[in-house]
């Protein structure tokens, strides 16, 4: 037998053995491939600061039926909510069948940065959807379409402009109160 052979031969147990693992590896990673390929998480950087941010995003989630806010870590979470009709009628023209339960959760992160030497705070909302065909497939997650989220930082960047709006207006009648006195 040739000697590179013989080394060949002695480190091929070395070199397959990784291989089950690493197909393995793979094959969970389809069930993800939408996140990586498809789904960008929605966020966006609010030129205010952190507390002002946090409160209207306090004030944009008051609708929903909230699980958990923790100021200091940044992160609210919302309970599971019920959207099996807007999922059904959304895909009424659509060829697939009606699904007979549908909900998701919101997952929103408030973070405080810089931008120069000015506070800054970026916020990013995540929805997680499933739905459920017949009680024998159970739960599936399915990508959001993005729409929810982007409309809820639409809301956060409304009521943090109008805030701001107020606080000018507020400055401007102060400063008028002070020349007349």
């Amino acid at each position: 037998m040739n000697i590179k052979l013989k080394k060949l031969l002695a480190w091929a147990p070395f070199i397959l053995l990784p291989c089950p693992l690493i197909l393995q590896g793979c094959s969970s990673y389809e069930q993800f491939r939408y996140i990586t390929e498809e789904f960008e998480i929605p966020n966006k950087v609010f030129k205010f600061d952190y507390n002002q941010t946090w409160l209207a995003v306090l004030q944009v989630m008051k609708n929903y039926n909230l699980e958990l806010t923790n100021q200091e870590a940044g992160i609210i979470k919302t309970r599971w909510q019920d959207n099996t009709l807007e999922v059904n009628f959304a895909d009424s023209f659509g060829s697939s069948d009606a699904v007979k339960a549908a909900r998701f959760k919101l997952i929103i992160n408030v973070v405080k940065g810089y931008r120069g030497n000015k506070e800054v705070s970026k916020v990013t909302v995540y929805r997680r959807q499933m739905i459920e065909q017949d009680f024998l497939q159970g739960w599936k997650v399915i990508p959001t379409d993005g729409i929810l989220e982007e409309t809820i930082l639409y809301r956060i960047d409304r009521n943090l402009k109008i805030a701001a709006k107020l606080k000018r207006i507020e400055e401007q009648k102060a400063k008028e109160i002070e020349a007349n006195f």
